[in-house]
């Protein structure tokens, strides 16, 4: 059964479920398998629970030898494949915009700032949390209905080639990468193979015409994006719209910071390559913590900008957007002001949260800092690179958690050392800090996200 011919029995029973213990009646079950499940184990199990067909790729094994193969269950190859060919069968059924997205960092709150500014007048399907790896990007595609005006699909990587199999099943028609920095070294190999991953977005859309977004002031975007360019030469080129905080004459939207006290506050302003400056500058305050997320505002400014949101709206999108789920946060305890920043965490990330929370104009700081997982062989390189801003940051308070910074040579002033989170609940349970600004950022491994209610 070729995808045209799973698609139109998709159309007949519109929901796939991979999850065994969820089989409504109807649906169809897909068996993924992973490192510690094989979801062909429970086919047999699904049509029972309600499934009318179950994709496999391992044929069952008969339980006596008159027993066929069930009709209802549709064998093939790779079942992991199979669901992006569909998903991507489904994306094609609709002829709407869809905003392609991937970066080191940034990339799902500037997900959720597009989807903001673009909701002020539109319907948006997007992403919904980090549901952005090969499994999570075709179940966003299988939520594409007749209602979507616009898509914003985001997609992650941590292997070579990651981005090529994701931008081939979303097959988005314009796209943006938000940045690269040194995350997931161990996957990647190295920084330069974590540029080549995330340029497959602008491989993509270049071969197709698509429009790309990117920040003009950004060394590495720009020579990725130059490079595919000049290999394309005979290609005809798509429209690039440039943001930034420069003064260059080809930024169509160009930003500053305001201030972070500590909420981020900027202004923007749209310029025209011919005509200069076109409009004055717009102030918006934002609920947002650091001006790393300047550049996150500005990209979503210029894609709703392209769209044709009025200024108005974009600003009302921006100024009521709060984050959530640990990323840029600042929570207020009835002890402490907390800037929880713990879904996520590498070099690049870390080095901008220390950055910005030493700018903070604010008493009392405190950071309480976890590791940084997957970077491979230069892992005590890049711990020690923590420490020395650290160091040169001068916070009245350092808390270090993970095995990886006992490693390092230690120059900071009021600093402790934790094996994991279980040794900081004890610590904060009896030294009871209040009165203070404190920055939480680690891996999601560390769960340092359990600390806010503590403190």
């Amino acid at each position: 059964m070729d995808i045209k011919e799973l698609y139109k029995l998709y159309q007949q029973h519109p929901l796939i479920t991979t999850d065994s213990r969820n089989c409504p009646e109807g649906s169809i079950f897909l068996a993924l398998k992973g490192a510690s499940f094989n979801g062909n184990q429970f086919a047999i199990q699904a049509l029972e629970k309600g499934c009318s067909y179950a994709i496999v790729d391992e044929e069952p094994t008969p339980t006596s030898k008159d027993e066929s193969m069930d009709d209802r269950l549709i064998l093939v190859e790779d079942c992991l494949q199979t669901f992006k060919d569909l998903a991507r069968e489904h994306r094609r059924q609709f002829e709407i915009p869809v905003v392609g997205i991937t970066g080191t960092n940034g990339k799902t709150t500037t997900k959720e700032l597009i989807r903001a500014v673009l909701a002020e007048c539109y319907s948006v399907m997007a992403t919904e949390g980090n549901f952005n790896n090969d499994v999570g990007v075709p179940k966003t595609l299988f939520r594409l209905d007749n209602q979507a005006e616009i898509a914003v699909v985001e997609m992650g990587a941590s292997h070579p080639g990651d981005i090529k199999t994701l931008v081939e099943t979303a097959e988005p028609n314009c796209g943006l990468i938000t940045n690269v920095g040194r995350a997931h070294l161990q996957g990647f190999g190295s920084f330069e193979g974590v540029c080549q991953t995330k340029g497959e977005l602008y491989d993509f859309l270049l071969a197709h015409d698509c429009p790309i977004f990117i920040n003009r002031d950004n060394e590495y975007l720009m020579k990725m994006l130059e490079e595919r360019q000049s290999a394309l030469a005979s290609h005809q080129s798509p429209d690039v719209y440039y943001y930034g905080q420069s003064d260059n004459s080809d930024i169509l939207i160009r930003g500053e910071v305001v201030s972070c006290a500590p909420f981020l506050k900027f202004r923007w302003r749209e310029q025209d390559a011919d005509a200069g400056y076109t409009s004055e500058w717009i102030e918006v305050q934002t609920h947002l913590i650091g001006a790393y997320n300047l550049d996150n505002m500005l990209a979503a400014i210029t894609i709703g900008y392209v769209n044709n949101i009025p200024f108005e709206q974009i600003n009302h999108a921006l100024e009521n957007y709060v984050p959530s789920n640990n990323r840029s946060q600042m929570t207020v305890t009835e002890h402490n002001h907390l800037i929880v920043d713990a879904y996520n965490a590498n070099p690049t990330s870390m080095a901008a949260a220390i950055d910005n929370f030493k700018l903070m104009q604010v008493d009392h700081k405190m950071a309480i800092l976890g590791k940084m997982g997957e970077l491979g062989d230069v892992s005590n390189e890049e711990h020690q690179q923590v420490v020395n801003m650290l160091a040169d940051a001068g916070f009245d308070e350092v808390w270090l958690v993970g095995e990886e910074y006992k490693n390092c040579q230690l120059s900071i002033n009021n600093c402790q050392l934790f094996n994991d989170i279980e040794e900081v609940k004890a610590a904060i349970a009896k030294q009871q800090p209040q009165h203070r600004y404190i920055l939480i950022k680690g891996s999601n491994s560390v769960k340092l996200y359990q600390l806010p209610e503590l403190l």
